[in-house]
């Protein structure tokens, strides 16, 4: 009798260590499932992250054309985008930097010209956001001005190329100025300046032709552009 309730007891724990191991691969695998579902989902929403950064970012809505450089005019020029992105423009170049009024077309485009950079955004933008492009626009070889009857809110332009933007946080428009400002393979006039030119705003007419001496008339006085 007690050699059997031994191996009966002897029975009962080798099911008992079974059943413990059983469950210890099943916890295990459990964990491993857990663990590599969270991996999986990790991955994912990184992939996810990674494609809408890069979307973002992604400069492929940006708009080119095909103008070519060293064509000035003295006179007014009618445009076909707007704001202009190339084609004919006045002798003087707007020096580059920051400007609270509108500024002649036809200096805006002899700077992106020169490489620069030009920001326009509609006058009704919020204080805000006018800053942050104060910001970006505060390095060399930027252009900031209002635009009346801008297309949207913010574009930014430079020679044959602009984007649309619709707030001063979208991460393409520093994409953009990276991309486009002093290109040498994209600016037709790389390295001349864009100081030394013309400060004045659109309040002002365009500088005269040169009188028939030869000697041009001094354009009026330069209004420095505000920091």
């Amino acid at each position: 009798m007690t050699k059997e309730k031994t191996q009966a007891r002897r029975e009962h724990l080798a099911r008992m260590r079974a059943e413990q191991k059983r469950k210890e691969r099943r916890a295990a695998l459990l964990m491993w499932g857990i663990g590599g579902l969270v991996i999986v989902v990790l991955v994912a929403l990184v992939a996810v992250w990674v494609v809408k950064d890069r979307s973002a970012k992604s400069l492929d809505a940006v708009k080119t054309y095909t103008y070519k450089g060293s064509d000035h005019s003295w006179t007014k020029v009618s445009y076909k985008e707007n704001p202009p992105v190339g084609g004919p423009h006045n002798y003087y170049w707007q020096n580059c930097g920051i400007y609270d009024k509108p500024i002649h077309n036809e200096h805006g485009v002899h700077s992106l010209e020169h490489g620069a950079v030009w920001i326009t955004y509609s006058p009704d933008l919020p204080k805000a956001e006018v800053d942050k492009l104060k910001t970006i626009a505060s390095a060399d070889y930027m252009l900031l001005s209002p635009y009346p009857g801008l297309p949207t809110k913010i574009v930014a332009s430079s020679w044959n190329h602009q984007v649309t933007l619709n707030s001063a946080d979208d991460p393409r428009l520093t994409q953009f100025v990276k991309k486009y400002k002093q290109n040498p393979t994209t600016t037709p006039e790389y390295g001349a300046s864009c100081t030394g030119g013309i400060g004045t705003t659109s309040e002002q007419p365009l500088p005269p032709e040169p009188s028939a001496s030869g000697n041009p008339q001094e354009p009026m006085a330069s209004t420095a552009p505000s920091n």
